[in-house]
């Protein structure tokens, strides 16, 4: 197979989807890697490094979605890119369909494979491809959130974690998850006064035991919402709804109770977002708005800011699929791993994953009626 890596073009996005071990791998069981030029100087790979292990350089992602079988990715392609998009080629990468629903028609017009990281899910509900940058984005959530309120940055002025005399400032975290959990171990771990809240009883019990008690947990409902919500110096929103679009649980209301100059970083706008006054995605180059005195900040791909550690911790937990889906095929590899099969989204021009399908308003088609798994 032909596996091709184009070079990322989301604003200020420097990931790229393989590392120089990866190409090793795939050259070593006989395929042939191609990448665009330049796609690994922002993770700090330059293209002899590349080069050593066996792949090919080529001088534009145009020649790079005319060869390659399987196109590898960090984010979703975006409009430039569509013409390139072909029947059977295989785009496997971060689509969140649910937020851009122009591009799922595109892919289902174009009877593209459309794999996405994000809905690899194993049997115990994990998804082992949405895992590490998870974790970055959390983390980074409260390093953005702390910049952000500093007077200079607009923002209240006060420091997350306090000092002796000074009491600490409020961080509430929307979900428990794995986005909630590392978001909460760092404000905590400065000293910040951390409130979590979760739908999942069980998962509030299991936060409790992971921090000792040191955080509040509180079941996530709308009237703790509103009490909840305004008490914020920093609000992280860490929903996720695999697939879908994320529902709406902070209102204008809720909002407008925050205290001036207090942030949002809804890390869930990739599918959408959790906040109603957050109408729209921001970019690392424009990160931030402000509406009712509240700094919003809405960036889909944060873990693109720190591009060298999220491309090493992605593409080492993406490698072994990749493999599976270059050695095999994508209709094999579906057989023989169910989360792979989970993974496709769109194939033959049919939408075969439910919860993208009923948010871009596609009618959805089993997979096994497509594929005949």
């Amino acid at each position: 197979m032909i596996v091709g890596i184009p070079k990322e073009i989301k604003d200020k996005e420097k990931r790229v989807a393989i590392i120089p071990a990866g190409v090793e791998l795939l050259v070593e069981s006989g395929h042939k890697v191609i990448l665009e030029k330049g796609a690994g100087e922002g993770s700090g790979i330059s293209d002899d490094d590349f080069r050593e292990e066996g792949a090919y350089i080529v001088d534009s992602g145009q020649a790079v979605y005319h060869e390659a079988d399987m196109i590898l990715k960090v984010k979703e392609p975006l409009p430039e890119e569509y013409p390139y998009l072909r029947e059977e080629q295989i785009i496997f990468t971060y689509l969140h369909l649910a937020a851009v629903p122009e591009l799922a028609r595109v892919l289902a017009e174009k009877k593209v494979v459309a794999m996405a990281y994000e809905t690899v899910q194993l049997e115990d509900g994990s998804l082992p491809l949405l895992d590490p940058m998870s974790k970055v984005a959390g983390r980074m959530a409260v390093q953005i959130g702390a910049h952000h309120l500093e007077h200079i940055q607009g923002g209240s002025g006060v420091l997350l974690g306090g000092v002796p005399g000074v009491p600490p400032s409020r961080v509430v975290i929307i979900g428990g998850g794995v986005v909630g959990t590392n978001a909460a171990r760092i404000a905590n771990g400065i000293g910040a006064q951390v409130t979590i809240l979760d739908i999942n009883p069980s998962r509030l019990r299991e936060l409790d035991d992971l921090f000792y008690g040191q955080v509040t947990t509180c079941f996530s409902n709308k009237y703790n919402l509103k009490k909840i919500v305004p008490q914020a110096d920093l609000l992280i929103g860490a929903v996720l709804h695999t697939g879908g679009k994320a529902p709406i649980l902070v209102t204008e209301e809720m909002v407008k109770g925050m205290k001036p100059g207090s942030v949002i970083v809804d890390v869930a706008i990739d599918q959408g977002g959790i906040v109603e006054t957050i109408n729209r995605c921001t970019s690392l180059s424009n990160p931030v708005y402000v509406e009712n005195e509240v700094i919003h900040y809405a960036v889909p791909n944060i873990p693109g800011s720190v591009p060298r550690t999220s491309t090493f911790a992605l593409t080492n937990t993406t490698l072994p699929f990749v493999s599976l889906v270059a050695n095999y095929g994508y209709r094999e590899a579906a057989r023989v791993k169910k989360c792979l099969a989970m993974g496709i989204n769109i194939v033959k021009g049919k939408v075969v994953c439910a919860p993208v399908a009923e948010a871009v308003g596609l009618p959805y088609t089993p997979l096994k009626e497509v594929l005949d798994l």
